[in-house]
């Protein structure tokens, strides 16, 4: 099924109206928003994706349980300071997934843009948490529909410092 202008207007309506309650302010228009930012970032756990990976399976963030949706988001310059805020102390290798709205949709996986929502007990009150809409994913992560899969280097304190071919280190 395409990502019809129906669909995307009908997520861009849901998402003003979400911006409203959430008091975030939402794009001039959702396909300004998507050109602009057309992919959707998700960090996660190396060792988690790989275990997806090996049993050809869908993969859902540990708190998805909890929060009902996979987090995500489309502007890169968030990556570290989302990786910094809610994953510092998290041990072990990361990744960051590249997908689309498309790709998604594409795996039967619908993406809605939301102001900021809390990762499991962690508030999202880091800096520009209002400043954007954020890609929620209504579901998990198909293999299917990552575009590529990027390194993340991080310090011995666990700082998120850096995503291949996305953000460089300082």
């Amino acid at each position: 099924m395409k990502f019809t202008t129906l669909n995307r207007t009908i997520i861009f309506v849901i998402s003003f109206f979400i911006c409203q309650i959430s008091h975030a302010s939402p794009p001039a228009d959702l396909g300004e928003y998507t050109t602009k930012y057309p992919y959707i970032f998700h960090l996660v756990q190396k060792d988690l994706w790989e275990q997806a990976i090996a049993d050809n399976s869908t993969y859902y963030p540990p708190t998805y349980s909890q929060d009902k949706f996979t987090h995500a988001t489309a502007n890169p310059d968030f990556l570290l300071i989302i990786g910094n805020h809610f994953y510092q102390d998290v041990k072990g290798d990361w990744l960051c997934l590249r997908m689309s709205v498309d790709t998604l949709q594409s795996s039967g996986v619908q993406t809605i843009f939301e102001g900021t929502e809390p990762v499991g007990d962690k508030q999202p009150d880091f800096p520009g948490t209002d400043s954007e809409l954020f890609p929620h994913i209504l579901g998990g992560i198909n293999p299917n529909a990552v575009l590529q899969v990027h390194t993340v280097s991080r310090d011995a304190k666990g700082s998120f410092l850096a995503v291949s071919d996305i953000i460089e280190g300082e």
